[in-house]
């Protein structure tokens, strides 16, 4: 009898292992296509480019293995180093003055003592529904410096307006206009954080005295740091890949006042055809973007909530 039970379960084991391996066998044919995808259109361009940022290649001819050359070079080029301080800049003062824009609305329009917020948040979200060309020349036309909306307005209180996109020094603040004006996302996003603080703290803080300024500051904010950092690693990130608008608005002038990053990358990939050159550029941005965030996500203390 203890025979016969120890056949019945070896035969049990061995089909049920048969039946898992099918089932394996048939998940791993429904998961087959994103896997290829992953591999061909993903992972193989990854390693060519890392291969190519230690080669001298310039598409046509075969690559030529040069080390670290491209790297050596890059912080040698007055252009790339142009390009790091105006992508800093933006990330440095852009990106705060942007963030602290979208606090502040979303603070204001959670207030719920507020009237119109409905059609307030339709208004700052629109923006962001408009295709990036055709955002991009209304902004042109915007910055004009005769008959622009911007300085027409400065015009009113007797203040002369800049050149903006014309200007040198006052191209990046324009940039900075332009992202204020398309965060709506990150509104809705911080709004989104703001539904779930607790009604009853609110409650607490008013009984205690402390008026809308008070509780936004002490409340509100150490609550939704978790979504500020998200937001403000999204727009980091945004701001290293920032290519469509300086190359529609100033193709990186004047005097390379909004050379962003991204902008000479693809400069020197397609304009140049230096693609050794341009993925070292690459992986350097990779490496850069990566130690802010998480220079960032120690600052705001992930996962930690204090109030």
């Amino acid at each position: 009898m203890f025979v016969k039970r120890m056949i019945n379960k070896m035969f049990a084991d061995y089909s049920g292992s048969k039946m898992r391996k099918k089932e394996a066998i048939h998940g791993l044919l429904f998961v087959l296509p994103w896997i290829i995808g992953f591999l061909v259109f993903t992972l193989y361009p990854i390693a060519c480019s890392l291969y190519y940022s230690l080669c001298n290649y310039n598409v046509i001819g075969k690559p030529t293995f040069v080390g670290l050359a491209n790297y050596t070079n890059l912080f040698k080029d007055k252009t790339f180093v142009k390009a790091c301080m105006n992508t800093l800049y933006m990330i440095a003062i852009g990106v705060p003055v942007t963030t602290f824009t979208a606090v502040l609305v979303s603070l204001l329009l959670n207030n719920k003592k507020l009237r119109g917020t409905g059609w307030m948040r339709v208004v700052f979200f629109i923006p962001t529904l408009v295709p990036t060309v055709v955002a991009c020349l209304l902004w042109i036309w915007v910055m004009q410096p005769d008959s622009g909306i911007v300085n027409t307005i400065l015009g009113y209180f007797h203040i002369p307006g800049p050149g903006w996109l014309s200007s040198p020094t006052w191209a990046k603040p324009a940039f900075i206009l332009m992202m204020i004006w398309t965060c709506g996302n990150a509104i809705i996003i911080y709004l989104a954080g703001l539904q779930d603080v607790p009604e009853s703290l609110y409650d607490a803080a008013a009984i205690d005295g402390a008026n809308f300024w008070k509780q936004s500051w002490h409340i509100s904010v150490p609550l939704i740091r978790p979504t500020i950092l998200y937001n403000v690693t999204t727009l980091i990130i945004g701001v290293f890949q920032w290519f469509a608008e300086p190359y529609i608005m100033t193709e990186g002038g004047p005097s390379n006042a909004t050379m962003f990053y991204s902008l000479y990358l693809y400069q020197n990939a397609f304009s140049f055809f230096k693609m050794g050159y341009a993925s070292a550029q690459a992986w350097i941005m990779l490496l850069v973007a990566l130690v802010i965030i998480l220079i960032l996500f120690k600052v705001f203390k992930f996962n930690e909530t204090e109030i």
